[in-house]
C-alpha cells in the first residue's frame, strides 16, 4: 500500500496539507502518550477521545473537508465529495465528531488499549510501554484519517483551501 506522501506525489498543495496535519498529529499524540502514563483508570481513554474529537476535524479542515467547508460547496460538488467519502469508506469525514464517535474509534483498537491500561501499573518500564502505545494509538488513528482525507480529495478532485 502506498504511503500518504506517495499518494500526494506531484501535488504540492496536498503535500503541504499532509505536513501541517502531521505536525498537529504529532503534538496531539505526545499529549496522549503523557496521559497514558498517569495511573488513573480510564483517563487515557477519555483523553484520547477528547484529542480525537478535536484532531480529526482539524485534519479534515486542512483538506477542505470540514462540515462547514462542505456546506459552502455548490450542491453538485458536495455530491461528488459525498460519493468520494462513501467510496473511501470514511465515517468521520464531513461529520461533526463527538466524544462518543471518538471513543468508539479508540475502542476499535481494543487489545492495544487494554495492554496500555495494564502496562501503566508496572513501574517505569510499564509506563514507558503505556506511553508508547498511547502515542502509537493516536498516531495510527490520525494517519488513517489523513489517508482517507487525501483519497477523498483526489477522488473528488477537490481544490484545497488556502492555509491559515
Amino acid at each position: 500500500m502506498a504511503s500518504v506522501r506517495q499518494m500526494a506525489a506531484g501535488h504540492p498543495g496536498i503535500t503541504a496539507a499532509i505536513q501541517r496535519s502531521r505536525r498537529l498529529l504529532h503534538r496531539r499524540a505526545l499529549v496522549a502518550a503523557i496521559a497514558s502514563t498517569v495511573r488513573v483508570p480510564g483517563l487515557d481513554w477519555a483523553v484520547d477521545a477528547a484529542l480525537l474529537s478535536r484532531l480529526l476535524p482539524q485534519i479534515s479542515a486542512e483538506f477542505g473537508l470540514a462540515p462547514e467547508q462542505l456546506d459552502q460547496l455548490n450542491p453538485r460538488r458536495r455530491e461528488q465529495v459525498q460519493k468520494a467519502v462513501t467510496l473511501v469508506g470514511s465515517v468521520v469525514i464531513g461529520k461533526v465528531i463527538t466524544h462518543e464517535i471518538a471513543l468508539r474509534a479508540t475502542r476499535s483498537l481494543g487489545l492495544r488499549l487494554s495492554t496500555r491500561q495494564l502496562a501503566k501499573y508496572v513501574p517505569l518500564a510499564g509506563q514507558a510501554v503505556s506511553a508508547t502505545l498511547g502515542y502509537a494509538t493516536l498516531r495510527y488513528l490520525g494517519e488513517q484519517h489523513l489517508r482517507d482525507c487525501v483519497r477523498v480529495v483526489q477522488v473528488a478532485e477537490l481544490a484545497l483551501p488556502v492555509p491559515r
